[in-house]
């Protein structure tokens, strides 16, 4: 479930908001990312200023990628017959909803439509990637190179441009920017990694290694010879004993008939033997 995020917390200043929400536009953006991102708010904003410029039944409010498509360009084609112009790279990835781009069109917008400047919008580099957020998280929960692929390459961008080369590039790039992420991170934390890879060099060559082979042949060793009355006593089942007595030895191939050397009949010494064979067979109830 995709948590709604207000236009304060997604980083639009507050004279931004309360002109974006003094234009009593069709749908109150909670959203900018989403509700941005097909263009159809944006013509509703030029409308308030162009009306003539920005017919509304020109656009249709719809989410598929030909629909923000066909909209966006027929808003590039409005504002350059009024000599007015937005970022292309902040188009597309308000079309793609990357990360910032849209927060960042409104405030173009702004300055466009009303001739006033915003103090936050100007001296910073455009990068709609999630480097920001990763670099909020610890360390341990930053992503890997597949999730920061994953994160920065929408599937709408491939389907636009369905390119092989320039796509490629794209994931070279978010790997060079991955790794160039990892290497400040060792850089700012050089003490914990020295350690890590110290701790992993003893680990691997130290002495203590065969002590431990040793030790743990020793446990196995211990656990396949353990008596069955410490199991008995460990497990707490009750067990009783029953007396079984062998059973007479058939005649082997030297004296089929039972006979000895002499001729004469061997002793039957059975039931001797069974007595002092009696095994105690322990059985659970």
């Amino acid at each position: 479930m995709a948590v709604v995020e207000s236009p304060q917390r997604a980083g639009l200043p507050r004279e931004v908001l309360k002109w974006l929400l003094s234009l009593d536009l069709s749908l109150s953006p909670k959203n900018p990312r989403r509700d941005f991102s097909n263009g159809y708010l944006a013509a509703e904003v030029f409308f308030s200023y162009y009306p003539d410029e920005f017919p509304m039944h020109n656009y249709v409010n719809g989410t598929s990628l030909l629909t923000k498509l066909s909209n966006w360009s027929q808003i590039e084609r409005s504002l350059l017959k009024q000599n007015m112009r937005l970022p292309k790279e902040v188009i597309e990835g308000t079309i793609h909803c990357k990360p910032g781009a849209a927060e960042l069109l409104i405030q173009e917008m702004y300055v466009l439509l009303t001739n006033r400047r915003i103090k936050s919008l100007y001296g910073r580099d455009i990068d709609f990637t999630d480097r920001s957020y990763q670099g909020k998280l610890p360390m341990v929960a930053r992503t890997t190179t597949s999730g920061a692929i994953k994160s920065n390459l929408r599937l709408s961008e491939v389907l636009a441009d369905p390119r092989i080369d320039k796509n490629k590039q794209k994931v070279q790039d978010i790997i060079q920017m991955h790794q160039l992420q990892r290497q400040m991170e060792r850089t700012e934390n050089l003490r914990r990694f020295t350690q890590q890879r110290l701790g992993r060099r003893e680990g691997r060559f130290s002495p203590a290694s065969d002590q431990q082979k040793g030790s743990s042949s020793q446990c196995t060793d211990w656990m396949f010879g353990v008596s069955a009355s410490a199991l008995r006593s460990t497990a707490g089942v009750q067990f009783r004993e029953i007396h079984v007595k062998q059973a007479a030895r058939p005649p082997g191939p030297r004296d089929p008939e039972g006979l000895t050397g002499d001729g004469d009949t061997a002793p039957d010494h059975t039931e001797a033997l069974a007595d002092k064979c009696d095994c105690n067979v322990v059985q659970p109830k």
